[in-house]
């Protein structure tokens, strides 16, 4: 592998790796998130303590600790032609694809948490806002449709997760493609339970009423 890509993938792991939901609760003063509602420490996890502010907050920081590892990548690496499976790409947009995909395994399986961190919605929407940002838009999209339809946070991110290859395979070349339907699939996978309780009837829905 080349080592600047090597670096990439490196350092997009380490950014994703950040828990700010985690961090950002023990600021507020709620203590481990982990230990609340879902156990997850995702937004969604976060909007359960009642601070709407501090869940927004969750989501803009997973979004940018993804897309921002993407973006250092495609600044900063060459912008010269290289093959990937018969494919041509430029070498700083492979790297940022690797980089903020690496950046959302990170968000799921961060180092610092014996591997078990969020599902990646907001770190996935990061990295594809800053490599592709009308395919991120368009997800955006189908989440809100969903979100204010049926009010199920799970179901907006498997439904948005499910159109992001359908609309990558138009949109966007191949290698990105390639990448932003492996990113869709394990946001899929690392909603397993929450399928299961959408199947059963017992899923939670989004509540925006303050904690008393």
């Amino acid at each position: 592998m080349n080592l600047s890509l090597l670096w990439c993938a490196t350092g997009g792991y380490l950014a994703g790796s950040v828990p700010f939901g985690l961090v950002l609760c023990y600021i507020w003063g709620y203590g481990d998130i982990r230990k609340i509602g879902s156990g997850n420490i995702g937004a969604t996890n976060v909007l359960r303590t009642g601070n709407k502010f501090l869940a927004l907050l969750t989501v803009l920081l997973d979004a940018f600790k993804a897309g921002l590892a993407a973006y250092i990548a495609s600044k900063f690496l060459p912008n010269e032609n290289i093959s990937v499976c018969g494919f041509d790409v430029s070498l700083n947009q492979f790297g940022a694809l690797l980089a903020g995909t690496c950046g959302v395994l990170g968000h799921n399986f961060p180092i610092w948490l014996k591997f078990k961190g969020g599902k990646g919605v907001s770190s996935a929407f990061g990295m594809i806002l800053f490599t592709q940002w009308q395919l991120a838009l368009i997800a955006l999209a189908v989440w809100l449709v969903m979100a204010f339809t049926f009010r199920y946070s799970s179901l907006s991110a498997l439904t948005a997760a499910a159109a992001v290859p359908v609309f990558a395979y138009f949109l966007c070349p191949p290698v990105y493609a390639f990448f932003y339907t492996a990113i869709a699939l394990l946001v899929i996978i690392r909603h397993h339970a929450n399928i299961a309780r959408l199947l059963k009837g017992e899923e939670s829905k989004i509540n925006l009423k303050k904690k008393a």
